[in-house]
């Protein structure tokens, strides 16, 4: 008996582990399901059963949006790293450093130019994945980057928004990149050009407070976490219970913060539509208007 449990079960389990990749399923959030990773990666990251918006990383995201998953890469500015040489448990640079390993990028957003559905249009994501998408110099410089870019290209300007909030190991440093972006917004009003913005899972702190909250039309994706400060904080701070769904995409929509809460199946056509309807583009295949001729 000793032989079967010290020998032959450990060598069973072994091959089991080794014959069944760690993210072969993937149990959904909200059910507690397991799912096929396969099957919900052909659905965008959205569980079929349920329809939770799962994250989705920056350079999925672009290639889902722009046709043909072909897109332009904009070349991002570089900042200075650990300005201000910051450590708690671990040093920031260190942080950042198993954060560009873990996502194959150099900080929390990627900017993109191309076509969609046939106009071209800049798009900017933020990958909650790297650091929480926390809003740092670097990505402060990609945000501006992508107005800039909208502006140079006469483009309407999407941005995917998904954020934690400041970066704290910037300190004063991170908190100036909301003013700066503020000012990036302005030069495409300036410019009469489309800021569309998209709010996905979760959408927070000063991120919320300033960028993200000024486009000119915001769409959310279902059940995304939107506000400044989390419940939790509210809750204890107000010393009341907080009501259903409070934060939610769905009841920001109800009360008017948010424009649209659309499927992510949809974002590719709705975001399409805003653009023509903002910038006055043709639908695709839709007769050319002839000319009104002038009366004698």
């Amino acid at each position: 008996m000793n032989w079967i449990n010290n020998v032959v079960r450990p060598k069973i389990r072994s091959i089991l582990r080794r014959e069944t990749p760690e993210n072969l399923w993937i149990k959904c959030p909200e059910t507690g399901s397991l799912v096929f990773y396969k099957d919900v990666e052909a659905n965008q990251f959205v569980i079929p059963s349920s329809n939770y918006h799962m994250r989705i990383s920056a350079p999925s995201r672009l290639k889902v949006m722009f046709d043909d998953g072909e897109f332009e890469d904009v070349a991002l500015p570089e900042v200075q790293i650990d300005p201000l040489k910051f450590r708690d448990e671990r040093r920031y640079i260190d942080r950042l450093k198993d954060a560009r390993t873990k996502t194959g990028y150099q900080d929390a957003v990627k900017v993109g130019v191309g076509r969609l559905e046939g106009q071209m249009v800049t798009i900017g994501v933020q990958d909650f994945d790297f650091m929480g998408g926390s809003l740092g110099m670097a990505a402060g410089e990609a945000i501006v980057t992508g107005f800039e870019t909208a502006v140079q290209r006469q483009t309407p300007y999407v941005l995917f928004a998904a954020s934690g909030g400041a970066r704290m190991q910037e300190g004063i440093l991170s908190l100036m990149q909301l003013p700066r972006t503020t000012v990036g917004v302005q030069m495409l009003r300036e410019a009469k050009l489309p800021y569309i913005v998209v709010l996905t899972n979760p959408t927070t702190g000063g991120v919320t407070a300033s960028y993200a909250m000024l486009g000119d039309v915001h769409i959310a994706e279902p059940g995304a976490l939107i506000g400044f400060a989390g419940p939790r904080v509210i809750e204890q701070t107000i010393r009341e219970k907080l009501p259903a769904g409070f934060q939610r995409a769905e009841y920001l929509t109800e009360h008017g913060m948010v424009d649209l809460v659309v499927h992510r199946h949809k974002l590719r056509s709705t975001v399409a539509e805003l653009c023509r309807l903002l910038t006055k583009q043709p639908a695709p295949g839709a007769p050319a208007q002839l000319p009104v001729p002038a009366h004698a």
